[in-house]
């Protein structure tokens, strides 16, 4: 999907004869024309990425930010917006000089810093787009009527990640905690997350190990259910933004305008996160129930462009894991990441660490949400209210999820919700008297 916008408006004679390039002024014999292409590659269902993308592409901030920029310099700035499903093409593009700023997610970003270093192209980790501290932005799904009940029923069978990609680091970490050797204790298929989202429905794949929005949307839907909340790692995982450090040197305004719009489209989703949602449903496809889940007020991701310490040293541990699986040789994480051009655009302040995730109502018809101090309080409401979704965090974990796709406890006089079975099985283990009940269950003894 590509959307070319040409702005501001130039004489047709300064356009004629016109070559395009990327990242710089377009040419011929006659010399250099009053044009530049800047590409930019992004993931628009990612959509944690979309403050680097869909969302930021529909706001137009780059757009404007670089119209300004052409009028004191009388040149005229397009933006080529290159749509992709995972990150690897986008580097394959940027290693090739084709692509000069992407976003992807934390493994995907070291084999983009390799082969950037490899190919003698090499890139620049400079802003975060949305993360989550414990992990919780990938997830293991199964069918909905799977027997499996936690991650280590999935010994043996076959299961269905992108290689390379977040999720996969998430699934080899959780399988290697589970005492399941990764490459040998099941039967791993590398494929596209809709590849796999149909071998699941097909059930020719058992389980299906995804980043963002898949797990959401298939639960959603009623296409699969949590299996594995990769929360439970306890181990921060992130999407960011790389450039061409090339394109970085030559265009140093260029990449500092799309950090400030960067930040714009960030001030816009934490202020107004239901049309946020709404808008990136809109250009996705993606129902904005699932989109609100992970971008909502209270949603699995947090966005800030800030480069936190967290997430970097975070980083530094994906590193080994994918040397283990060789797909990188080793990354210099200190060399790739690059703060200097956001401290430089951006003089607001990073936002604050988020607070736990509240329950959450979303009703038809509204523009705004309700947030509930406890999950009893949000079933009592939904019960009586014409609901579009409900969300309720994990008692573990803290992920938010949809209340009716939860797994629900009873302890004593409190309802607590978690994600998977596995969840709620540790938690009725750990207090006497605790039960696992229904949905309708839940919502009947919270009137």
């Amino acid at each position: 999907m590509r959307r070319r916008i040409l702005f501001p408006a130039v004489p047709v004679a300064l356009l004629l004869p016109l070559a395009t390039g990327c990242g710089g002024a377009d040419g011929t014999a006659g010399g250099p024309s009053k044009t530049v292409t800047v590409t930019v590659g992004y993931q628009s269902k990612t959509i944690n990425t979309v403050t680097a993308g869909t969302l930021l592409r529909s706001l137009g901030y780059f757009e404007e930010e670089l119209a300004a920029r052409g009028k004191q310099e009388g040149v005229t700035y397009k933006v080529d917006w290159q749509d992709y499903a995972t990150g690897a093409p986008i580097t394959a593009q940027m290693t090739a000089g084709k692509v000069d700023i992407g976003s992807m997610g934390d493994f995907p970003l070291l084999i983009n810093a390799a082969r950037g270093r490899e190919l003698k192209q090499p890139t620049a980790l400079v802003s975060v787009t949305g993360y989550n501290l414990r992990g919780g932005l990938n997830t293991v799904v199964t069918a909905p009527d799977s027997k499996l009940a936690s991650l280590a029923d999935l010994s043996g069978k076959k299961v269905s990640t992108s290689v390379g990609s977040a999720a996969d680091g998430t699934l080899i970490r959780a399988l290697q905690r589970a005492g399941i050797d990764p490459d040998k204790g099941i039967q791993k298929l590398n494929q596209q997350p809709s590849v796999g989202a149909s071998a699941l429905q097909a059930g020719s794949v058992d389980a299906l190990s995804q980043f963002v929005a898949w797990p959401g949307q298939l639960t959603f839907e009623g296409r699969a259910k949590a299996l594995y909340d990769g929360a439970e790692l306890n181990l921060p995982t992130f999407h960011g933004v790389t450039v061409r450090q090339k394109f970085a040197g030559e265009k140093p305004g260029v990449l500092d305008d799309f950090l400030k719009a960067q930040r714009r489209a960030t001030d816009y989703l934490r202020t107004n996160p239901v049309a946020a949602a709404e808008s990136v449903a809109k250009e996705t496809g993606l129902p904005a129930e699932v989109v609100y889940l992970y971008n909502g007020a209270n949603g699995i991701a947090t966005f800030d462009p800030e480069l936190r310490p967290e997430l970097i040293a975070a980083l530094k541990e994906d590193v080994p894991v994918l040397k283990a699986a060789g797909l990188v040789p080793d990354v210099d994480v200190d060399a790739f990441v690059d703060p200097a051009p956001l401290k430089r655009a951006v003089t607001a302040p990073a936002f604050p660490q988020p607070a736990a995730a509240k329950p959450e109502l979303w009703l038809k018809g509204q523009s705004a949400t309700l947030a509930f101090d406890s999950p009893k309080e949000l079933l009592k409401a939904a019960k009586a209210a014409d609901v579009r979704a409900a969300y309720v965090p994990d008692a573990l974990t803290g992920t938010l999820w949809f209340a009716d796709k939860s797994v629900w406890v009873a302890d004593g006089a409190e309802l607590r919700a978690f994600v998977t079975p596995a969840n709620a099985t540790r938690y009725v283990d750990a207090h006497a008297g605790a039960r696992v009940i229904g949905y309708a269950d839940a919502v009947g003894l919270a009137s």
